[in-house]
């Protein structure tokens, strides 16, 4: 969420932010909602001061119908003041974040900026497999079955592929230890307000699914709307709603490990085959909470990217780096990048496929969340928010079992991972 002030000063701006995002949000129409708001809320406190300081006598009987009169007066403004706050506020929650001034402008990931590469792609002497072939080959995959259980997207991992899997995540969630991040297992059932906070509703509302039978509250009277998890990102970001933390905590470094449940809903007709688009998988996510600060914030959003790419270089795969364009970051972000790994099968995609998302969303989320921190001067100010994927599986195995597989059909496992499975080589049962 984006401060009003600065909206209303910068009018021309947030209209060309909106305008190169993408978004629907209406900021003319939010200036005027907010001018009804402020003059409602002034109105009411006008009346309420009034109201009190009425009361404050001993009213005869014409004065009590007077007071009776201007409290149900009060009421009434109440309730249109009620209307109007949540008019502003639903279209505050579209109005996107300010973008870096190196951003690439553009409408789509046509106008993504690569802006660095590690490692030659894979050659091969011998007309390579894709995953899916590799999968069924080795018994590692089984796709048909997978649709037969969960339906369009399902899919088994089974034997090594099961052992490769877990490897990865393992690895990654020693290395985030070492990296000093504290380690959490977070909840994949979410209220809204988790939701809405990370940023993920209400645009993003089509891409998670809401659990059907929630149950009831506490006191039993009514059931609460509880969403599946996309990612560990809205959990962490929530574990520190409505916190004021102290400056010399920050900055707050966490690590979530989560089931993750995404519809897909948009992408029906891309990345079809396979398990590069899929309906559940599992991932290793990092968030950092660091000062209101914008140079620091830059600074941590390289740092998180360097934890990516280590990760993939610990495995030997090629990748390259993306930044994304204004109108293919998502509405919240300020700066962001995305690691494409090397996936010899995905030549609609020129031969590489996303793997990690690296985000700066500077006090978007906070403001959302009511983060804060107390600064040494004891002013109390929002935190900055970052996140980006450590690991996310199982889309990474197309890339492992298609860089590594071998011209006898079996596939070596990453060095780094071997003494996780306890094997070297994939081979034919």
């Amino acid at each position: 969420m984006m401060d009003i002030k600065f909206v209303r000063e910068n009018v021309e701006l947030m209209k060309k932010v909106a305008k190169n995002k993408n978004s629907k949000v209406d900021i003319d129409k939010l200036l005027v909602i907010d001018d009804k708001r402020r003059s409602l809320i002034s109105e009411v406190e006008k009346l309420k001061s009034e109201l009190n300081k009425r009361s404050k006598t001993k009213p005869g009987p014409e004065e009590i119908a007077a007071l009776k009169e201007l409290g149900g007066k009060i009421k009434e403004m109440d309730a249109k003041l009620a209307t109007v706050e949540k008019e502003y506020r639903d279209l505050m929650l579209l109005v996107p974040n300010v973008y870096a001034d190196d951003t690439p402008v553009g409408p789509d990931d046509s106008a993504n900026r690569e802006i660095s590469r590690w490692g030659e792609p894979t050659k091969f002497d011998f007309k390579p497999k894709d995953h899916i072939i590799l999968g069924k080959d080795l018994d590692i995959l089984d796709l048909d079955a997978g649709a037969k259980t969960s339906g369009y997207r399902g899919y088994y991992l089974k034997n090594e592929a099961v052992l490769l899997h877990f490897a990865l995540l393992w690895h990654a969630i020693n290395k985030m230890k070492k990296k000093g991040f504290e380690l959490m297992v977070t909840p994949t059932l979410l209220r809204e307000f988790a939701l809405v906070g990370s940023g993920h509703f209400p645009e993003g509302k089509d891409e998670i699914y809401q659990i059907g039978n929630p149950g009831r509250l506490a006191d039993g009277s009514t059931k609460e709307t509880t969403y599946l998890a996309g990612t560990s990102e809205p959990a962490l970001l929530a574990y520190f709603a409505d916190k004021t933390l102290n400056e010399e905590d920050l900055p707050i470094k966490v690590c979530g490990f989560s089931e993750c449940y995404r519809s897909e809903i948009g992408s029906y007709g891309k990345d079809m085959k396979g398990i590069y688009r899929i309906h559940e998988f599992m991932k290793v996510e990092q968030v950092i909470l660091c000062k209101n600060n914008l140079r620091e914030s830059l600074e941590w959003l390289e740092r998180l990217r360097e934890i990516a790419e280590e990760i993939l270089r610990d495995l030997k795969l090629p990748y390259r780096v993306v930044q994304l364009s204004t109108g293919d970051m998502g509405t919240g972000k300020y700066k962001m990048y995305d690691l494409e790994t090397h996936m010899p099968s995905m030549a609609s995609r020129h031969f590489y496929g996303e793997t990690h998302s690296d985000s700066n969303l500077t006090d978007w989320q906070a403001r959302r969340l009511n983060i804060k921190y107390k600064n040494k001067d004891g002013k109390t100010e929002f935190v900055y928010t970052l996140n980006n994927t450590v690991i996310a599986s199982p889309r990474i195995l197309i890339a492992i079992l298609e860089n590594y597989q071998q011209k006898d059909g079996s596939v070596k496992i990453p060095k780094v991972l071997q003494k996780y499975c306890g094997v070297k080589v994939i081979k034919k049962k």
